[in-house]
């Protein structure tokens, strides 16, 4: 399994993430199915949320009950939780008490005294830098959370958490697929007059910002298209990409879905692509494609194939 340093000194971490947000409704087999499968595939990195699945925090409960990790063993796994959504609002909430309020209860649901890595999720348009690095201190002061980061976050609204926030920021978890790739292919198109490609949104230079600021990009929805929804794999929407695909897929003897990972894995901004899947062979076949080094030439047939202009 291919490695990415987490932020800029960080520790070497898998460049596959085992994402839980579907797990709750899943017996213990199957729970423990799908960690044997990662663990085995290299994967020790597991990424929950407190607002996945029906009740908040059950997704991370479930993943507690079903594994009864022993300490011992708990050492030897990452876990990635999110606070700030408060999805009964429906709101955002960066305040202090809502991000520790809600960091006690994943490490609750967890049966854990510590997460790795909180992720603060989606941005909070009320947010008061200096609410969250009161949170932030106290977390880590009392041992609770070891690195923190964010999702969704365009450059200046890092920035602005970055004026108050003295911990590094490890981690921006942001959508990216070969099929919704912004944040790529803007930097394409620069100064092409009336191509829509070419307008730069507020995430405009994301993934140059981190790559400059240290801050590793996770990729969430890494199947997800843009046409009419859904994954784009297999999907006749996206019939010249796939043609593209299945023929990397032979060519390097590998399932679609491994050159599909590859993609991502191969941008030298080193991301992290995180799986929501909750089937063990498509665990693997992800973890197979984050060890494919697509040639350039390779890499920029998806990006044409996929609709984007490459000049």
């Amino acid at each position: 399994m291919r490695s990415v340093p987490l932020g800029r000194s960080g520790p070497a971490v898998p460049a596959v993430v085992a994402g839980m947000m579907r797990i709750d409704g899943k017996s213990d087999d199957d729970v423990r199915t799908l960690y044997s499968a990662a663990r085995s595939a290299g994967i020790d990195f597991f990424d929950h949320a407190d607002i996945y699945a029906r009740e908040l925090h059950s997704a991370e409960r479930r993943f507690s009950e079903a594994l009864r990790l022993s300490p011992s063993e708990r050492s030897e796994i990452r876990l990635q939780t999110k606070a700030g959504i408060v999805r009964e609002g429906p709101y955002f909430d960066f305040s202090y008490e809502h991000i520790v309020s809600s960091v006690e209860e994943s490490l609750r649901a967890l049966e854990t005294d510590y997460v790795d890595v909180l992720l603060l999720h989606r941005p909070d348009a009320l947010v008061e830098p200096d609410e969250v690095a009161r949170a932030f201190d106290e977390l880590e002061a009392a041992g609770k959370v070891r690195a923190f980061g964010v999702s969704n976050h365009t450059p200046r609204q890092i920035d602005l958490l970055r004026t108050a926030v003295r911990q590094p920021i490890v981690a921006n978890q942001v959508q990216l697929s070969i099929a919704h790739a912004p944040i790529i292919t803007q930097g394409l198109a620069m100064n092409m007059e009336s191509t829509p490609q070419a307008a730069v949104l507020d995430g405009g230079g994301l993934v140059e910002y981190c790559r400059i600021e240290g801050i590793t990009l996770q990729a969430w929805s890494p199947l997800q298209g843009t046409r009419g929804g859904g994954v784009f794999l297999g999907n006749p929407a996206y019939a010249d990409l796939n043609a593209v695909i299945d023929e990397l897929a032979a060519r390097y003897g590998v399932t679609p879905l491994a050159i599909a990972v590859a993609w991502i894995t191969r941008h030298p901004a080193g991301m992290q692509v995180v799986l929501g899947t909750t089937s063990p062979q498509r665990v693997t076949d992800a973890a197979a494609g984050a060890d494919i080094d697509l040639t350039r030439a390779e890499w920029y047939a998806l990006v044409r194939a996929a609709g984007y202009v490459v000049p």
